[in-house]
């Protein structure tokens, strides 16, 4: 394997593809205290809330005020900026706070902070060894997940933890890997676990537990399913023809489960011939489709799944090929980036049913992409934010602006209309609202 290869590997761990600290301890050890565009009237506030990677349901689409269209000269506010610690770990939002999942020094540190105003609220951590063996960023990789009133974390070291959103106390932890003899693989645990029915469901990758559920309130083991390795990749929970799963994109492929039981209801391999090869970006489930995609070699590809088998409508390497990043879903259009990171890959905007590509715009290099109402939210590898028409007649960008240092790699978070996003240095909130 060539180190050029495994170099450009690392990049996919942002799945999940992230410097403030208390100053009084606590009773427990491992916490310390510090100091579519438009609400639907009447709707629960929590809505709004980015609780979860990719957000409220795990697609990549924005649920709160609307944006604005245009930025002026200087780009949207800044609100607050804070430096933080390692990580490709994204922050998430709940009930007022932004959760922030980072390394600093040799411990993984889980903060709450004012979303208002940055304001540290809370911090719980506990010791790492988590060393990369390529020399790059050895922070968290997953992020956080809230549900319930408690914060769900998983670490590079397959540490799962569960804290109180409210105190930071710690409720249960799982040391995943040492328990099923889970092997370090190319860059650590990356995938954010699901929360589904009172379980905290993960792609741990041991032998007879590719797939663990555990009780959300006590870390009990619940049930355990396939060999899968672990991937980069998030599962997702979902309701096909009635029925809810979880629909996950493993190391081997796609594999849906019944979230009750572990039972496995229907799989399909999806993974390279090469060993240097990286299942990275969630499987977005629109009613009865799924689509799905990696790079290295599998493609992209809709598949239906009516309850009982899968039929596939296409499959493509040459469509929408996502080396980490999600791609968003739009009235019949999925929207996101094909290609590989460090070869300069391309925005698309390609037919769900037919894979068939209606724009493509080169020289944006990678990034993420969020959907609100109409409008894509595009956040670069090099920090610049754009917001464009999530439309498949053409790429229309609508305002640009420079909004971080390059390299942005954690995906970001968008709740009641303010953007939160993060370097390897800083994590900044930014004003998008109306």
């Amino acid at each position: 394997m060539r180190a050029r290869g495994l170099r450009c590997l690392v990049r996919l761990a942002v799945l999940a593809v992230a410097l403030s600290t208390g100053t009084v301890r606590g009773s427990d050890p491992g916490r310390v205290q510090g100091s579519d565009p438009g609400r639907v009237q009447g709707s629960d506030p929590k809505r709004a809330d980015w609780p979860q990677l990719l957000g409220r349901d795990r697609d990549g689409v924005y649920h709160g005020p609307a944006l604005a269209e245009s930025w002026g000269p200087g780009g949207p506010r800044v609100v607050w900026q804070k430096a933080v610690g390692s990580g490709f770990s994204g922050p998430v939002v709940a009930q007022g706070r932004v959760i922030v999942f980072h390394r600093i020094g040799d411990r993984e540190v889980v903060e709450s902070l004012d979303a208002r105003t940055g304001a540290a609220q809370w911090s719980y951590g506990y010791p790492t060894s988590y060393r990369d063996d390529f020399g790059f960023d050895e922070g968290p990789r997953a992020v956080p997940v809230v549900a319930d009133g408690v914060v769900y974390t998983f670490g590079a070291e397959g540490q799962l933890h569960a804290v109180a959103l409210a105190t930071g106390t710690r409720l249960w932890s799982e040391d995943t890997m040492r328990r099923y003899k889970v092997a370090k693989g190319f860059f650590g645990a990356a995938g954010s676990p699901l929360v589904e029915d009172g379980k905290v469901i993960a792609n741990i990758g041991g032998k007879g537990a590719g797939i663990v559920a555990f009780d959300a309130k006590t870390g009990k083991v619940l049930w355990t399913a396939t060999d899968d390795e672990a991937s980069y990749s998030s599962a997702v929970g979902a309701t096909i023809a009635g029925r809810r799963y979880a629909v996950f994109l493993t190391r081997a492929g796609l594999v849906g489960v019944d979230p009750a039981t572990g039972r496995v209801q229907f799989q399909r391999r999806w993974r390279a011939r090469q060993a240097a090869s990286v299942n990275a970006a969630t499987p977005l489930v629109i009613g009865d489709l799924i689509f799905v995609s990696a790079e290295y070699g599998p493609g992209a590809g809709t598949l239906r799944y009516d309850g009982s088998s899968l039929a596939e409508l296409w499959t493509s390497d040459d469509a929408l090929s996502n080396h980490y990043a999600t791609s968003v879903h739009h009235e019949g259009y999925l929207y996101g980036f094909h290609g590989r990171q460090e070869t300069g890959a391309s925005l698309r905007a390609v037919e769900l049913r037919t894979g068939k590509v209606r724009w493509n715009q080169d020289g944006l290099k990678a990034g993420s992409v969020v959907l609100a109402g109409n409008r894509l939210v595009i956040l670069r590898e090099t920090g610049e934010l754009i917001l464009a028409a999530a439309s498949p007649e053409a790429f229309r960008p609508l305002a640009r602006a420079q909004v971080l240092p390059a390299t942005v790699r954690a995906f970001p978070a968008i709740a009641d209309g303010l953007l939160y996003g993060r370097n390897d240095k800083t994590l900044v909130c930014l004003d998008l609202r109306r």
